[in-house]
Formats: structure tokens, sequence, C-alpha cells
């Protein structure tokens, strides 16, 4: 299961127990890694110029 996927999941309403019992190879701390790549990948420097 891609990142993405996990994400449109949340996206579209899922908790993590719902995604847990949907999926249940992946652990808490696959999903909680999954917000944390997001974050990171939102997070970028805004340079005005």
């Amino acid at each position: 299961m891609r990142v993405s996927d996990v994400l449109s999941l949340l996206a579209a309403g899922a908790d993590e127990v719902e995604i847990l019992e949907d999926y249940p190879y992946l652990t808490s701390e696959d999903v909680g890694a999954c917000l944390a790549y997001a974050a990171a990948q939102a997070d970028h420097a805004i340079i005005a110029s």
C-alpha cells in the first residue's frame, strides 16, 4: 500500500482504527509514518521575490 493510499483514506474520513481493520498488515506506526511523511513533504520554504 502506498503512502498516498493511506492519506486518501484518511482524507475521505476513515479513521486509523478502520484502516487497521481493513488492512491488517498495517500498523499504527505505519499510519503515523504516512502522516509524518506528508507533513515533511508539505513543509517547504516559500521564497518571495
